[in-house]
């Protein structure tokens, strides 16, 4: 299995969650089944920014306990940014891509 390392960490998730590959798989596919960036947009482009604020914590810590780094860390900005009123649109673009392609990344896991 091929997968970059930078967008899904399987082997630190394995050190995480004791080392079950099935136990992983289905927190993978339980990510995966929800719909993470529509209510956030939502939230951002409505201006409420405490909903967008939990969203986008909630987001963070899925996906540094599932070992997906790039996301997590870009979570991690665009918080930062929602928090201090800063303008969020590039980081939220690159949350959105990011998304994206960990989703792809964490097909190749199943």
């Amino acid at each position: 299995m091929e997968v970059n390392q930078e967008l899904v960490n399987v082997q630190d998730a394995l050190k995480r969650i004791g080392g079950s590959m099935d136990l992983y798989k289905r927190l993978l596919g339980s990510f995966t089944g929800g719909d993470h960036i529509s209510p956030l947009e939502e939230a951002l482009s409505t201006g409420a920014a405490e909903k967008a604020s939990h969203l986008i914590h909630t987001l963070k810590g899925t996906a540094a306990n599932l070992s997906l780094t790039k996301l997590s860390h870009v979570a991690t900005e665009l918080e930062h940014k929602v928090k201090a009123g800063e303008d969020h649109s590039e980081t939220f673009a690159e949350l959105k891509n990011i998304y994206l392609l960990t989703s792809q990344e964490i097909s190749k896991v199943y």
